[in-house]
């Protein structure tokens, strides 16, 4: 009779990690995503680049209106409230971050990954007043320590997330071929594997290149050269050289 306490216990799951920093989403195709969240230290310093472009911004408005008097100073204040709360909402939406989270490497989306709209910005950024209660994002920061996703009260309430803003891997260049329809049948792991064996293709030697196109040779009907060109043919029709 086996050791039901033993069992129990090598089946049981590990603890969680209480802090991971990668949320996996699966879109409604099917797709799964991987977004790192960004902390604390990475926004602030984002801040700070964000606080110095608009200051910069401040004095050249300030400077530039000063010369109109009261109507100068009127345009002024119009233009810092503009600057203040409607800077960080145009970039987010525009281009997914201000200028300082694009130089820190950052971007803000939605919870469910999908692009930031206006509706969530305008809230997160609002909301901004609270979480810099009492002095220097101190309700924001404490929040954030506090929270899985690292979540001040701007995003909790727009359901945003800041994530790392990861470069989307470029596809190597296949070979030069006329594109070939492959044989009917081809499922879609074989053409995947057909499209991976044409990418790494030019890191191989002719030789392995000619002998792996031999093992495929009940694919293409052909041997050798002529059998090697008929998977970049059918390489370069699956990836749309057509």
């Amino acid at each position: 009779m086996p050791d039901t306490a033993t069992s129990t216990s090598a089946d049981a799951p590990g603890p969680e990690p209480l802090l991971d920093t990668v949320r996996s989403y699966e879109t409604p195709e099917g797709i799964a995503l991987e977004i790192r969240l960004a902390g604390p230290v990475v926004r602030a310093l984002a801040w700070v680049i964000d606080l110095a472009i608009r200051l910069a911004l401040y004095l050249a408005l300030a400077f530039g209106l000063a010369l109109l008097g009261g109507v100068g100073t009127g345009l002024i204040l119009i233009g810092l409230f503009l600057i203040e709360w409607f800077y960080p909402t145009l970039f987010e939406v525009w281009r997914g971050a201000t200028p300082g989270k694009q130089a820190m490497g950052l971007s803000v989306i939605h919870d469910n990954g999908t692009p930031l709209g206006w509706s969530a910005a305008l809230i997160r950024n609002l909301l901004r007043a609270a979480d810099f209660f009492p002095l220097l994002y101190a309700t924001g920061l404490v929040c954030m320590l506090l929270n899985r996703d690292f979540k001040r009260l701007g995003d909790i309430a727009a359901g945003t997330l800041v994530v790392y803003r990861d470069e989307a891997p470029q596809r190597q260049e296949l070979p030069a071929a006329p594109a070939l329809a492959p044989p009917r049948g081809l499922g879609f792991e074989d053409q995947r594997l057909l499209l991976a064996f044409a990418e790494r293709s030019p890191r191989l030697s002719a030789e392995r290149n000619r002998e792996l196109a031999g093992i495929l040779e009940g694919l293409t009907g052909q041997s050798g050269q002529a059998g090697l060109e008929r998977l970049y043919g059918y390489a370069n029709w699956l990836a749309g050289k057509r």
